[in-house]
């Protein structure tokens, strides 16, 4: 028997590859069937089933084109009405894998088709939970992802505490528990860093699997202080429902090489949005004017999610060579599937032809320091519980999810400061106000990492909040 944990950090998001006398199983697969299919045919396993702990509303899954590949059946918790051939398991049902044995565990909460999948060994010994949304290390899932029911989060709310009590927490200590995500994912709000853990440990320090806490409290507990998901996730739990193209598909569309004429003639014609996934500092020196900044080397699959809320949105993009692939891919891992190219030869290309680019002005932390005095425009872009945490004095809390929203509020003849914890959100929300206007915007370098090492005023520290 083999358990493997695929983790991608982009997306805070877990896969699981199980496998036992040549036949496997994959767990909430993202969106590329390939490391799928070449662990299996590195294990000489058929893959048997792709099992989906309930509809994702953060990524697309990759069940519909593993099951075209492989011919491996796909299976859901009870209540799950997908629009695509699917098992639809009971309560209690088994599922053989070799000389291994999957348990399906209803455990309704996050969604109400949610499941939990109990591994069994050679023995029929209880070896592993994997709990998708329902329960994380050191945190449980939101109760208010699920899509068009008629049920409130305080409904979903005790449902999760029933889940738990009845159907996880029984379990034996030694059972490990494998998640669907870990910390940064927007499906709870505070998980850890690990992304593994045994029940016993999860029993003593998660504060959701306490023995003596009262329905009531955790209903109070799991409903406080959630912030709107982001906008892109209703449609993608759709996606997962009904169905989508396939990535060949998709790859085939958003892989075209496109010269600077026509590139400029789809920016007109199809009012693409031109994506820049190239480094900040790059971003920095010179850009197209009007696109947006989503460097690939950070959370980029969910701000793309999350910034671009229209999935049929055109998108054309510049990316460094060789990563063409890279862009296109991760894109459609949030439904992004209507991309229609890229820049061949990049930026050079674009200057080469003679076209204007912009560019973003930077200052370090220490310059503005010397520089900072009480009527400096400063945002920090960061989530409200980062900034309530401990911020600048004087600084305005702007967060990037929310930025569009507030953009009205803000005077594009104003100098605006621009920070975030490192750097990365501060950039994307710079070439934001540039596309919209704004004359001019600096991007503080380091961002409160490095702002906090000067001798600007700081708030109080506080605990924070947990937040998304």
């Amino acid at each position: 028997m083999k358990v493997q944990q695929l983790y991608t950090g982009c997306l805070a998001e877990a896969a699981y590859y199980i496998s036992s006398e040549g036949e496997a199983a994959i767990i909430d697969p993202l969106r590329d069937p390939t490391p799928y299919l070449e662990m299996a045919r590195a294990d000489g396993a058929t893959i048997k089933y792709v099992l989906e702990t309930h509809f994702h509303a953060d990524f697309v899954s990759g069940h519909l084109d593993l099951a075209r590949k492989t011919g491996a059946q796909i299976v859901y918790g009870p209540t799950a009405l997908p629009d695509f051939e699917a098992h639809v398991a009971t309560d209690g049902e088994v599922l053989p894998l070799g000389k291994v044995q999957i348990k399906v565990l209803h455990t309704p909460g996050h969604t109400l088709e949610s499941v939990t999948y109990l591994l069994l060994d050679e023995a029929g010994r209880e070896v592993a939970i994997f709990t998708g949304d329902t329960l994380f290390i050191g945190d449980v899932g939101r109760p208010d992802l699920a899509v068009k029911t008629d049920l409130t989060r305080e409904d979903l709310a005790g449902h999760l505490y029933d889940s738990l009590r009845h159907k996880i927490m029984p379990l034996p200590d030694g059972v490990i528990v494998y998640p669907g995500h870990g910390a940064g994912s927007a499906c709870g709000k505070n998980m850890s860093k690990e992304t593994v853990d045994t029940l016993g440990h999860q029993k003593q320090v998660n504060y959701a699997l306490q023995a003596d806490l009262s329905r009531r409290a955790f209903m109070a507990a799991v409903t406080a202080d959630l912030v709107a998901p982001p906008q892109y996730f209703p449609q993608n739990a759709m996606l997962n429902r009904k169905g989508y193209d396939s990535l060949e598909s998709v790859l085939k569309k958003g892989l075209n090489a496109l010269d600077v004429a026509t590139f400029v003639r789809h920016r007109a014609h199809y009012d693409t949005l031109v994506l820049d996934t190239r480094s900040k500092e790059a971003f920095a020196q010179a850009h197209i004017p009007g696109s947006l900044f989503l460097g690939l080397d950070d959370n980029f699959a969910s701000w793309a999610g999350a910034l671009i809320p229209d999935l049929q949105q055109p998108l054309v993009f510049i990316a460094d060579a060789g990563r063409e692939e890279e862009v296109v891919t991760r894109l459609s891992r949030v439904g992004h599937d209507n991309t229609l190219g890229y820049l061949k030869g990049g930026l050079v290309s674009w200057q080469n032809a003679g076209y204007a680019t912009d560019r973003i002005d930077e200052t370090t932390a220490a310059a503005f320091a010397q520089h900072y005095h009480e009527g400096m425009q400063l945002l920090d872009v960061r989530k409200a519980s980062e900034y309530q945490s401990q911020h600048v004095a004087g600084a305005r809390n702007v967060p990037l999810a929310s930025i569009f929203q507030s953009l009205t509020q803000l005077d594009p003849s104003a100098t605006y400061y621009l920070h975030c914890q490192g750097g990365y959100r501060s950039m994307v929300a710079a070439s934001i106000l540039r596309a919209k206007c704004f004359g001019h915007v600096v991007n503080i370098t380091g961002g409160f990492n490095a702002l906090r090492q000067t001798a600007v005023p700081l708030t109080a520290y506080h605990e924070p909040v947990t937040q998304l």
